[in-house]
Parts: structure tokens; sequence; C-alpha cells
């Protein structure tokens, strides 16, 4: 997959993860196991998140560990996207992965929704219940592991992967174990975050990603988010070589791709959840990018998966 044999060794290598997100969905296909990337998940727990688990274990409620991990994301995962909403008596988790590139991601989502899943286990008890696990994926063939993992509250083709949670779970007194260690953690990850602050073409891409599905994702209100005017925007984009529109077409090509080989959705959802007006608007658009229509680039897509599929069986 081109990751380096040191991180093996050493668990601060930093790695790319469009390489992971290729060695999960290799692994999967070789061992014909769906659930790989799920079944990695269930055997994380939060202190093997490093000093994180630290400052997030200190915290007064789930509600706090979770935006405190969320915070540190970035020395965690520059391609993770993340945010928590609190929508009247639920708490809702949503997670996106944002690789710059078309990578096959179900492996990797189903590990980083499992991992946070994980992580709300060990810190509101091994009899939590989630209200509802979601994938915009489609389902596995196979349910068997994902209920007995995550439960069997489970939506698949949905409009946004994450854990939808009761507010009152998120919101109740944890019991934290006071340790000297959690301020000395603090500072570390504090100093570490400082020193990745992210370029304008990555801040942008992941404010695409977050506003795409809203119907809202323009320019004006990209510049607003970061508090700058349109035109410093774009001269900050141009320092880098890129240009609002290409980065905005690099981000739906990427969510495009993946909607059409993990996914069940209709033309007509595609096009909401990638920001377009109309299904017709984003069907020009994809035929534009493509060459091809969405619906006979996934039938050509499911054509070649079942091919795959007969070769592997033969060998």
């Amino acid at each position: 997959a081109g990751l380096p044999r040191r991180c093996l060794d050493d668990s601060e290598t930093l790695i790319g993860m469009e390489a992971v997100c290729r060695l999960l969905n290799h692994c999967a296909q070789t061992s014909d196991m769906e659930a790989f990337g799920l079944r990695l998940a269930s055997r994380r727990h939060i202190w093997e998140l490093g000093p994180v688990s630290l400052v997030i274990k200190q915290e007064s409620t789930a509600l706090r560990a979770v935006k405190t991990l969320l915070g540190y994301n970035r020395v965690l995962s520059d391609a993770l996207l993340a945010r928590v909403d609190e929508e009247d008596d639920v708490v809702v988790i949503r997670e996106e992965l944002i690789l710059g590139k078309s990578v096959p991601t179900r492996q990797a989502m189903e590990l980083t929704v499992g991992v946070m899943f994980q992580v709300l286990r060990d810190l509101l008890g091994p009899k939590w219940e989630p209200r509802m696990v979601c994938f915009t994926h489609r389902p596995p063939r196979d349910l068997s592991f994902h209920r007995s993992f995550l439960g069997k509250r489970l939506e698949f083709n949905g409009d946004f992967n994450g854990i939808v949670c009761a507010a009152s779970d998120m919101t109740r007194a944890l019991t934290s174990t006071q340790t000297g260690l959690a301020s000395f953690a603090r500072r570390f990850m504090d100093s570490s975050l400082s020193q990745r602050k992210p370029g304008c073409k990555e801040t942008v891409r992941h404010l695409i990603a977050a506003l795409l599905g809203s119907g809202r994702c323009t320019a004006d209100k990209v510049a607003q988010h970061l508090g700058v005017s349109r035109q410093t925007l774009h001269r900050h984009l141009s320092l880098e070589g890129e240009q609002f529109k290409s980065v905005l077409d690099s981000v739906r090509r990427e969510r495009a791709m993946t909607l059409r080989d993990d996914s069940d959705h209709s033309l007509e959802d595609a096009a909401s959840m990638l920001g377009f007006s109309s299904a017709s608007a984003f069907a020009h658009w994809f035929h534009a990018s493509f060459d091809t229509s969405f619906i006979q680039s996934r039938r050509a897509r499911q054509r070649e998966t079942k091919e795959q599929v007969y070769v592997t069986a033969d060998q």
C-alpha cells in the first residue's frame, strides 16, 4: 500500500490516509471479510489514542470529551472532518474522510465510526447504546458483526456517517480519574496542534465538505466562515495554485466516486448531498467531469467489482 515499515514500530509516525484506505480495502477483499474495518475498531480503546486520552478522560461529560477529542483531531488525522451537532434531545456526531483522491473509503469509514463508538462505550459504560449508527454506504451482505458490535439500530445509504446519541447520555456527569499527567498531556497536545496549521487549500476543502449538503457552499459563504473577504480567499488560494471552483470540483469528484461505488443513493439524492440545485445540474456536471453518466458509471463499476470477485474466487 506504500506505507513505511517503521509505522509498525513507531505509533507516532505520520502516514497517508489514502494508503491506509487502500490497505484496509485490500485486506477486506483478500480475507473476504466485509466488516474488516469494524472488527479492527472493536479492538481499539480510548487509552490507545495516546496523550489525548488523558485529556478527554478528565472532562466532566461525554459531550465535552468528544468535543475535546475533535478539537485535537488535526493532531491525529488531517483527513478526518468531524463535528458535533446538538439537536433537541439528541447529539449527532458526524464524521467524513476528505482525502483529495478517489480511493475506497468504506473500510476506513467503518473503522473511524467504530473507534468513536468504542470511545463512547469506554466513557459511558459497556451497556451504553446509541440512538442510531449511520453510514452513507450500502449495507454489507452479512450484518451479523455490525449488529453484535454496534447494536441493531443501524442505517445504511444514509445522509451522513456517524452516531446519533441521546443528549441525556452525553451530558450526564462522568467520574474522572484525577491524574497529574492530564495537564502535561494537554500542553503537549496544544503544542502539537500549533505546529500543524493547515494551508488555505486544506482549510477550504474541509469547509466545502462540511457545507456541501446544505446547498450553501459558495465562495462567499466559505470566506465568511474564514472571516475574510471573497477577494482575500481567492488571493490565498491562488498563492497555492488553486481556485475556489477547482477545490470545490475536487471535493465533489471525490464524494461522487464514493457515492457511486459504495452506496445505492439515487441520482436525486446524490445531487442533494453534493450541493447541486437539481438532479439535472448534477447529471450535467458528472458527465462533463467523467465523460459518462452517473448511472452508467455505477453499472460499469458494479460489473468490474463482480469480475474482481470471480477472479478472486477462482484463485
